[in-house]
């Protein structure tokens, strides 16, 4: 459940002052999505092993999931890979980013909705799966068998990011929460 509808706001119906409320947040985390896809460009933390980072834009996805809904977040996700991939990197890596996000996003979604995992279990699941995603990706469009090598690589870089982001937004979450008290 929302942190909205946890509130007795549905977010994205009521008056207008909301829905203000709400592209202003949306905007900021958009903002913030792009801030920490610029850091995570200039500090590469890739290990010797290409595709490895800490995911750091995913922060604003998982707020925007679980502040707002999966449509919010989705869009969010998409406009975050085109711009940062349009602003810092190039239209190979925005392909690559967006086959990730997309997969990470629709795992993410999933487990959620069922309500049997934590935040971070979500985000976990969200970081195995972009690097599938990714994975799959290299292996159709390289047409290089050798990429699945990585996965196992891959499946625990994914597993340890997922947790950092997942930790980090359960803190913020517990922030806004005492904030809006």
């Amino acid at each position: 459940m929302s942190l909205l509808k946890q509130k007795g706001h549905v977010a994205g119906k009521g008056h207008g002052t909301d829905m203000r409320k709400k592209t202003a947040f949306m905007g900021l985390f958009l903002a913030f999505a792009l801030v920490l896809s610029y850091i995570e460009s200039l500090v590469p933390v890739s290990l010797g092993i290409p595709g490895v980072k800490l995911g750091l834009a995913n922060l604003a996805v998982l707020l925007a999931l679980y502040v707002y809904g999966w449509r919010e977040a989705l869009l969010l996700n998409l406009m975050r890979v085109l711009l940062s991939g349009f602003l810092f990197g190039s239209l190979f890596m925005a392909m690559y980013s967006m086959a990730g996000a997309l997969c990470s996003f629709s795992a993410m979604c999933l487990l959620k909705r069922t309500g049997r995992f934590s935040l971070t279990g979500v985000s976990m699941a969200g970081g195995v799966f972009h690097n599938v995603g990714q994975l799959l990706t290299a292996f159709f469009v390289l047409k290089a068998p050798g990429v699945v090598f990585y996965l196992p690589v891959l499946l625990a870089a994914g597993i340890g990011a997922g947790f950092l982001m997942g930790r980090l937004s359960e803190e913020v979450i517990k922030y806004i929460r005492r904030a809006r008290e």
